[in-house]
């Protein structure tokens, strides 16, 4: 990752201050001299040159400020050589020392320092002046900053001032960043103040400085060598760690690197689909919502929830693989499937997924009904599907509409008796042997009963399931055909559901004019009232990102001829 990680400190005398940053040395590209193994000219020249220009600055830089560094502004020795760390698999070289190597660095940390121990306070989000903050500028990069306090027992007000910053030139993945760093940069800051509430613990049992202040006696004269004298502590004083600045080379240089391989870039042939749309706006909801779990008291169990929604959500990007993790007997492919239940269950179970209706299971074999869940959640788009895989409970139709029940668990009566669920009731042939016929023999090891209080004829509609239906029937076409198949059909009526909630929702146009939109979309005829059902369902699970993205759109051409 193209950034810089530093620590920054508020001495009492001299202002905010850089104690320690860590930055990543990339590679130089190969040329094509250096990839026929010729050595190039100069670069062993110009590799001297910048190592001379870091030098040169910090000998400048601490020649000028030598009179004006305490023990708090200093972390290491003018001597000391810094801290490398080598990724043995990029080639990328982890640098630390108490300024950057670069001039342009220094100024760029200088004022990220200066601004997040200054004026860069955020109320709302910092209280108390503690806490994340993001700011910047194009020119000046943009910064991530967390300031916190470290309790001193000579300091005033017991606690010192200090903020870990990061700087990057890329805004963008600096935000999407925020929940991981926020999350991994509180544990470096509470290993610190942990350790330094020990020594002031034990400074203060030793010789309390409350009532020492007290009895003092203040004068003018007086004032500005106690300043002087407690503004020298620094920060391996006050937290007796004899590897400190080691321990924050290699928090800061892991930071770095995981940073830079969490977030890849992926070649996209066209836009993204609404699915992918989905999935990143429910990971970046659950990633905001552990940190903020993290940071809360008392919020244990609420991130074990949102771990197991998240797993849910990645169903959908490896299906086949949480198939092949499920152990006994399951279902392989919609085709599979069709063919243990018979065509006509097959077409009104599947009638009732495409509606959005509740489909609920209810047998003695988790494993079994999740894999007819991961079936038969390829037929939706990821916004359209709330799924619990097995409950000891019922839960309402609002919560999800796939569920699966214990064969213990009873239906309610309000449930049972309306047209928008479906009951699966799966009952095991106690005289056969799981052994003896195998575990892909299902017909032979389970009985299955479906029922429902819906009279409307499933035989019609909608049109994407009389073509999947064709596709499924037709044996010359493989299963991962008919998969390709299914594939095409969602993103044509996905096309269709944008259309109908552009001209519909946001365009807010009359009933009139919707049938003339429904008739050009192929909407319209025999399974007519089914099509409809499905838009106006597969309407609620378009991302909010598009929505936005139109409603941002309309509202700009409406108001461009005013303008």
């Amino acid at each position: 990752m193209n950034a810089l990680v530093a620590l920054c400190h508020f001495c009492e005398l001299h202002g905010p201050r850089t104690l320690f940053c860590t930055e990543a040395l990339h590679p130089p590209s190969p040329s094509p001299s250096s990839q026929t193994g010729a050595p190039v000219p100069g670069d062993r020249d110009r590799d001297g040159d910048r190592e001379g220009e870091g030098l040169t600055m910090r000998a400048n830089s601490s020649a000028t400020q030598r009179g004006e560094m305490c023990d708090g502004c200093r972390s290491l020795p003018a001597s000391h050589p810094g801290f490398v760390s080598i990724d043995d698999e990029t080639g990328i070289r982890f640098l630390s020392h108490q300024h950057p190597r670069q001039p342009q660095l220094f100024s760029v940390v200088r004022q990220a320092c200066v601004r997040s121990l200054s004026c860069e306070v955020n109320s709302d989000v910092c209280p108390g002046r503690e806490g994340p903050i993001f700011f910047g500028d194009e020119q000046h990069g943009f910064v991530f900053s967390h300031t916190f306090f470290i309790k001193d027992s000579l300091a005033r007000g017991f606690q010192r001032w200090y903020s870990i910053v990061m700087v990057a030139m890329d805004r963008i993945y600096l935000i999407n960043s925020w929940p991981f760093l926020l999350r991994h940069l509180r544990l470096t800051i509470q290993s610190l103040q942990s350790t330094a509430l020990k020594v002031f613990d034990s400074e203060q049992g030793v010789c309390p400085q409350r009532a020492v202040r007290m009895n003092s006696v203040f004068s003018p004269a007086v004032f500005p060598h106690q300043r002087s004298g407690n503004a020298a502590r620094s920060l391996t004083s006050l937290t007796q760690h004899p590897n400190l600045w080691a321990s924050l080379h290699s928090s800061f240089s892991w930071l770095l690197k995981a940073c830079g391989s969490r977030l890849t870039e992926k070649l996209l042939e066209g836009a993204p689909t609404e699915d992918t749309l989905v999935l990143i706006e429910r990971q970046t909801e659950q990633e905001e919502e552990m940190s903020c779990w993290e940071g809360a008291e008392g919020g244990g169990p609420t991130p074990q929830r949102i771990q197991s929604e998240s797993e849910l959500d990645h169903d959908f990007l490896c299906d086949d693989g949480k198939l092949d993790e499920i152990p006994g007997p399951k279902f392989w492919s919609l085709r599979h499937l069709r063919q243990v239940l018979g065509a006509a269950e097959f077409r009104q179970l599947v009638w009732h997924v495409l509606m959005g209706n509740q489909v609920i299971w209810r047998g003695a074999d988790p494993g079994l009904i999740q894999s007819a869940f991961i079936v038969l959640k390829s037929l939706l788009p990821v916004g359209c599907v709330r799924s619990v895989p097995y409950s000891a409970q019922y839960e309402e139709a609002y919560k999800c509409n796939f569920l699966g029940l214990s064969p213990d668990v009873p239906i309610p009566a309000h449930v049972s008796s309306s047209e928008f669920s479906v009951l699966v009731d799966v009952s095991s042939e106690k005289s056969c042997q799981t052994s003896a016929l195998g575990e892909d023999d299902i017909s032979s090891l389970y009985q299955f009963s479906i029922s429902s209080a819906n009279t409307t004829p499933t035989d019609r509609g909608p049109t994407l399931l009389n073509k999947l239906e064709v596709a499924l029937s037709n044996e010359n076409l493989s299963v991962d055909v008919v998969s390709h198949c299914l594939l095409c059909l969602k993103e044509e009526w996905m096309n269709k559901v944008k259309v109908l909630f552009k001209f519909s929702k946001v365009d807010g146009r009359g009933r009139e004019d919707t049938q003339k939109v429904l008739a050009l979309l192929g909407a319209t005829g025999p399974g007519e009232e089914d099509n409809v059902r499905l838009l106006k369902f597969w309407m609620t699970g378009l991302s909010k990102t598009y929505k936005s993205h139109l409603m941002t759109a309309v509202r700009g051409g409406e108001r461009s001829p005013s303008q």
